[in-house]
């Protein structure tokens, strides 16, 4: 084990992967999904991680009109809101945002605000006042367009933020905005994150006092 010391002065937190483990409902709903499309539920499953759900189907179904995906997404959407059964913190996620109350931290995420509120709430967690969910940007992850608007609502350079992601869409998405990005999980693992964890119990937060936030990453 290797320890690592980042400083910054924001922190941008994606949600399912990394806050809440909502893998049972997500591999419930997308199941069904494929199913009824004919597709390999498997194969659409590496897929579904990270992205909103229009993106994910565009990708799937590449011929199909945008107007449909953006429709199946709504159901989508709403079955996985009414869906909580399974939906737990990641390990260390209570802990962790705990000791962020009072730093600048966000939460960007490829869900809508109502899914968002869903699934904190399932997992008994707090859901921090500045938000980029679905319904405030124009594309999905792996575009940076989430983080960035994170970064400008709390009022920080992109450099200055780091990005906590589980999935290669987000990853992705913070390395394009220009942030430095932790990984946590095991879908992380393996994309070269700056620092990889296996959950949050692996990270401690420091409030320095010039102001700034140091994150103390003992990494696997």
């Amino acid at each position: 084990m290797s320890a690592t010391v980042l400083e910054a002065r924001a922190l941008l937190l994606d949600m399912d992967g990394t806050l809440v483990n909502s893998d049972a409902v997500v591999e419930r709903c997308w199941r069904r999904w494929a199913l009824a499309k004919g597709l390999d539920p498997a194969a659409v499953l590496t897929v579904v991680h990270g992205r909103q759900g229009y993106a994910t189907m565009a990708a799937l179904l590449p011929d199909r009109p945008m107007e449909q995906n953006y429709a199946e997404n709504r159901v989508m959407l709403a079955e996985e809101t009414a869906d909580t059964e399974g939906v737990v913190p990641i390990g260390g996620a209570a802990a962790f945002m705990a000791s962020l109350a009072g730093l600048p931290h966000a939460l960007v995420t490829s869900a809508d605000e109502a899914l968002a509120q869903a699934r904190m709430g399932a997992a008994g967690l707090p859901v921090p006042t500045i938000r980029v969910t679905a319904e405030l940007v124009s594309d999905s992850k792996p575009h940076p367009e989430g983080f960035l608007k994170g970064a400008a609502e709390l009022g920080f350079d992109p450099a200055d933020c780091v990005v906590f992601e589980d999935s290669e869409a987000g990853i992705t998405a913070g390395r394009a905005a220009g942030m430095r990005v932790v990984g946590i999980g095991p879908r992380a693992a393996a994309l070269s994150p700056d620092v990889h964890v296996e959950d949050l119990t692996r990270l401690r937060v420091e409030a320095t006092p010039e102001g700034r936030i140091r994150l103390h990453v003992d990494a696997a």
